[in-house]
């Protein structure tokens, strides 16, 4: 009897005396909250020393994240394109969610230009032209066209052109699909090499509340809340117009279209929502949003191509909200009239160039575009270079939720959604969402 409790006693105790681990969502809150008081600290009792290291925190971070981006965007969208053949409908099942893609951006950039001409986030922020500057990089419709084709296979890798590897993955998938059993050696490689690139990734997201620390604590600490102040209508009108989105626009279609509860989708998808809030990298994001998608009900086979392909063009709130909004701000600080026909305009470029934003952080590259085909002054992009990346959280959380919604729309659809895995789906920490994908990785059939 002795040694039977004091077995019972000696198994308990360390589980009595264990720390508990706390909740990745709950280090995103201490990172934020961290960041904030450093940057704080830093701007008024102007330390450069912590400013500094806040930034190299952060610019660290982001360049582990975009390390990986290169490869991880080729291999992904090569596999899964490749990964098409395996889903009945598969021409179908692709152009669906490519007209969803640009519908729900549709729906989106018609809510930033209603907010924007509401509340004139131009007017009275004391910014004049002066205060802008031209960006170092700018897009144009002809260098959109022209610069989907590389001219070599290397450039695009060492200057992460996204749009180029899209292309380039996209021509190697089809070449695959039609070369059938001979690309399988190749096809075999790839799939290792892009699950080696995921658990790679997988590491460098757990260091997301360390570089939550540097990426807002950077921010306050450079620009302060005076600057803040400056943009406080348009950083609102940004974060209304991307919550009407997200809270707004995506629930009422997945209970009207796929006919599921929202409050359930939330509740599956919070993990890559809220670490696209913080890496502000919808491909950064993707291996999470992958996984999310598929608890969330949507076949493998069909998740592998829709998640990978929106993560680099699939963004409602860097390229329709977010220009919506900032090319009438711009044009009230210029002086400068838009018609009918611009407002047209610019919900032409957020449907038809959204892919120029490459999942990147930041959204410099779709305003410059949607600012070149109005004929507005790009000195206008300097003037909201300073609070971006206040604003990108918002919009990457809006992206990479959208990018997760429309697979669970169409899959819905299709009959091909599973409906007791969707009801039955709940937020999971990274690390268990990692132990899931291995536990459950599936070979893919030749």
């Amino acid at each position: 009897m002795s040694t039977s409790a004091e077995t019972t006693a000696s198994a308990q105790t360390p589980k009595s005396s264990r720390i508990p681990k706390v909740p990745f969502w709950a280090q995103i809150l201490i990172g934020l909250a961290l960041g904030v008081l450093l940057g704080g600290i830093a701007k008024n009792g102007d330390l450069g020393w912590l400013t500094s290291t806040l930034q190299h925190i952060g610019d660290l971070f982001v360049q582990l994240l975009k390390l990986a981006v290169a490869p991880l965007v080729f291999f992904a969208i090569l596999v899964s394109i490749t990964n098409l053949r395996q889903v009945n409908n598969a021409a179908r099942l692709a152009t669906r969610t490519l007209l969803w893609f640009m519908a729900t951006s549709l729906i989106a950039v018609a809510i930033g230009l209603v907010i924007g001409l509401l509340t004139n986030p131009g007017a009275g922020t004391g910014l004049t032209p002066k205060d802008g500057k031209l960006p170092e990089h700018a897009g144009s419709w002809i260098d959109f066209l022209t610069g989907i084709v590389p001219t070599d296979v290397i450039t695009p890798f060492t200057e992460l052109n996204v749009l180029q590897i899209v292309f380039m993955a996209a021509v190697a998938g089809i070449a695959a699909l039609q070369l059938g059993e001979k690309a399988e050696p190749v096809l075999k490689i790839s799939r290792s090499v892009l699950e080696l690139l995921q658990k790679a990734l997988w590491w460098v997201i757990r260091l997301a509340p360390l570089g939550t620390v540097g990426l807002i604590g950077n921010a306050i600490a450079t620009y302060g809340w005076n600057l803040i102040g400056k943009y406080a209508t348009f950083t609102v009108d940004i974060y209304l117009g991307c919550a009407l989105v997200l809270f707004g626009v995506y629930p009422l279609l997945l209970s009207t279209v796929a006919k599921v509860n929202p409050l359930q989708f939330f509740r599956g998808a919070w993990p890559a929502i809220q670490l696209a809030f913080v890496s502000r990298s919808s491909v950064g994001t993707m291996p999470v949003t992958q996984k999310v998608t598929e608890r969330l009900g949507v076949p493998r086979e069909y998740a592998s191509f829709a998640v990978p392909f929106g993560s680099t063009t699939k963004m409602d709130g860097c390229a329709s909200i977010y220009p919506a909004i900032a090319a009438i701000f711009i044009a009230q600080i210029f002086n400068v009239h838009l018609s009918v026909a611009d407002y047209v305009l610019i919900a032409f470029v957020s449907v038809i160039g959204s892919a120029a934003t490459a999942g990147l952080t930041g959204a410099t590259v779709m305003l410059t575009l949607t600012l070149s085909t109005l004929g507005l002054p790009l000195e206008g992009v300097g003037l909201l270079m300073a609070i971006d990346p206040i604003l990108d959280m918002m919009r990457t959380a809006t992206n990479v939720a959208g990018q997760s919604v429309i697979p669970i729309l169409v899959s819905a659809r299709e009959k091909i959604l599973d409906r007791d895995a969707y009801a039955g789906a709940t937020s999971i920490s990274l690390t268990a969402a990692t132990a899931a994908d291995a536990e459950t990785k599936v070979p893919v059939a030749a």
